[in-house]
């Protein structure tokens, strides 16, 4: 299950993970971002062993987002080494979002 990202535990859990983060800005109220939970839930359970899956509610942790230039909601940021390694935001097939990561990650 996807790391629920907070301002408590976001230096924990972003900046000191030990393998890639794949984290899904949403918020509670957006259509699009309930409808990519499943996909999400997916994706975790095949590239979970490479990549750490993590949520960060927009409305509970504005701060953040705003630090990451979140402007709409959902966005997927694809964070290692505590950078953004890719960005992609809006609803897309679990196809589009894995061709998406893998190509993040693969510099």
């Amino acid at each position: 299950m996807a790391v629920s990202i907070t301002q408590e535990n976001f230096e924990k859990e972003i900046t000191q993970a030990n393998k890639p983060i794949i984290l899904d800005v949403y918020a509670t109220w957006c259509g699009p971002c309930q409808q990519m939970n499943p996909t999400l839930d997916e994706l975790e359970i095949e590239l979970g062993h490479l990549y750490l899956f993590a949520k960060l509610n927009v409305d509970e942790a504005r701060d953040i987002s705003i630090r990451y230039g979140v402007t709409s909601v959902p966005t997927f940021l694809f964070i290692h080494n505590n950078q953004i390694k890719g960005k992609q935001t809006g609803y897309m097939s679990k196809e589009v979002l894995k061709e998406k990561i893998e190509a993040a990650f693969a510099s």
